[in-house]
């Protein structure tokens, strides 16, 4: 065959691949369809991949020792980490795939500017050939964004698996929001910086130098913007993130005329903007606000004394069990507690149980309850919890008024009224699951603290409140074992 039919059927392997692409992504907005989705998005990766190597074999281009030398060490680490991290490091590793797909992008554009220094070295000095310019454009796009992903990245798996380290004999919570002193005009000066060597890049093709110093400069950049965000706004960065390395793969499609990477880039990064504009929403907030401010209490908050103190009412497994006795309607609302305790599964028991003697049972969901966005659904189809349980925020909050009992395991910013009620509170008009409009309600933590929002929450002090201060997972074994025996 010749080099136009190679050609010919390359583009039609990408086309077909592409099109898989589109109706997995497609395929992943149910939950029914979501495995189905998974595996045809995978089987596009497969097409797109054997189109690759076969063309470059046929034209003589490959080195299979690499090949086979990737595909060994990423497919253990791969197994490895599927067998080994709990659900409960989903989140952490769905910013870490974030941050490998920006490095992946940012090292091959790089390979592919060192490749053709060479030839661009013949040209006139602060000129730039008119077929490379789009490569040199695409190129720094990609390193700036691809390494601005990987750092920002790590900082949020961070975050989100809570690391702590000392800094000058102060104990510091990476899940907290890091403020340094002049962190917006050092961030501005940074971002400047960068810009300056993307247009080094562009205008001296032949000093590779300063691409890696961009992405020098663009790292320290993703790890500045990421520090200040708290851990409550971990949905929103995991998906603005995961559209960013999207971007750096559809940058990198343009370095290396690739059409199947640049359309599966463009999928991730479209995909992704529209999920981060769905958690906005869900927050009550813009995206800005997410990126430059921060989430905590003001100064003229009221403390958790003011709240809680006289008002608490403490309950136990056999009271909750008495309480649910004759009841019909109840609903769970999850929340982060629930992935610590890795109590899904025993939620989903307890809830037969009640099911069992016809019981309307119920999940309540809030689209940004837990570390990233789904972390909720996900875990509650670990535990085969069927899909028409789980009821999104918007729809089932018109109807809490006719709920018996609610059941709030581990969430607490999520369900706090004073985001209706309070117009200075960190948490001001974000959309909330409006438990407090149940008859009763049973929340499950382990104590009295705050949320991400380091606020304290007055549906805990309610009249119709009871709480229930325990593990979640002990806590629902306990309520099933006091519902059987009642």
């Amino acid at each position: 065959m010749d080099q136009a039919t190679i050609k010919m059927i390359e583009n039609l392997a990408y086309l077909l691949a592409s099109v898989l692409f589109i109706y997995g992504l497609k395929g992943l907005t149910h939950p029914r369809t979501a495995v189905r989705g998974n595996l045809i998005g995978s089987l596009g990766m497969l097409v797109a991949v054997v189109a690759v190597i076969g063309a470059m074999a046929y034209r003589g281009k490959i080195h299979y020792e690499w090949i086979i030398a990737g595909l060994a060490i990423g497919s253990v680490v791969g197994v490895y980490l599927a067998v080994k991290v709990p659900m409960t490091g989903m989140p952490q590793m769905v910013g870490l795939f974030n941050g490998f797909g920006g490095a992946a992008s940012f090292l091959v554009a790089g390979a592919e500017l060192a490749i053709s220094a060479g030839a661009a070295s013949d040209a006139p000095k602060g000129s730039v050939p008119a077929g490379n310019m789009q490569m040199l454009v695409a190129t720094a796009a990609s390193g700036l964004i691809g390494s601005v992903t990987l750092l920002g990245s790590l900082v949020a798996a961070g975050k989100l698996a809570e690391w702590r380290f000392s800094l000058g004999g102060k104990q510091i919570r990476l899940s907290k929001s890091i403020l340094l002193p002049g962190r917006h005009f050092t961030n501005a000066i940074v971002f400047l910086v960068s810009l300056l060597l993307c247009y080094l890049i562009v205008v001296h093709p032949t000093t590779t130098v300063w691409y890696w110093l961009l992405v020098v400069v663009a790292a320290v950049l993703g790890v500045l913007i990421t520090l200040p965000i708290g851990g409550a706004d971990m949905p929103v960065v995991i998906a603005l993130l995961n559209s960013y390395s999207g971007l750096a793969a559809c940058a990198t499609g343009f370095v290396i005329n690739n059409n199947v990477l640049i359309i599966a880039g463009s999928l991730v990064g479209a995909s992704g903007l529209i999920l981060t504009s769905i958690m906005c929403k869900a927050m009550n907030r813009s995206l800005a606000n997410v990126v430059f401010a921060t989430l905590g209490p003001s100064s003229d908050a009221p403390s958790a004394d003011d709240v809680y103190e006289g008002k608490i009412k403490s309950t136990s497994a056999d009271e909750i069990a008495m309480l649910l006795d004759g009841v019909q309607r109840v609903v769970i609302v999850p929340g982060y507690g629930m992935a610590v305790s890795q109590a899904q599964h025993a939620v989903r028991d307890f809830a037969n149980l009640l099911e069992d003697r016809d019981v309307n049972v119920e999940y309540a969901i809030h689209p940004v309850a837990g570390r990233m966005p789904g972390h909720m659904n996900v875990l509650l189809a670990e535990a085969d919890v069927p899909y028409d349980k789980l009821k999104e925020m918007d729809e089932i909050n018109p109807t809490l008024e006719t709920v018996d009992v609610a059941i709030v395991i581990g969430a607490n910013d999520v369900v706090n009224p004073v985001a209706k009620t309070d117009p200075g509170s960190p948490i001001a008009g974000m959309p909330i699951i409006e438990v407090d409009k149940c008859r009763t309600v049973v929340v499950i933590k382990r104590s009295l603290s705050p949320g991400f929002a380091g606020i304290p929450n007055p549906l805990f002090a309610m009249d119709h409140t009871l709480m229930f201060f325990s593990d979640g997972k002990k806590a629902f074994t306990e309520l099933i074992a006091a519902v059987k025996e009642g």
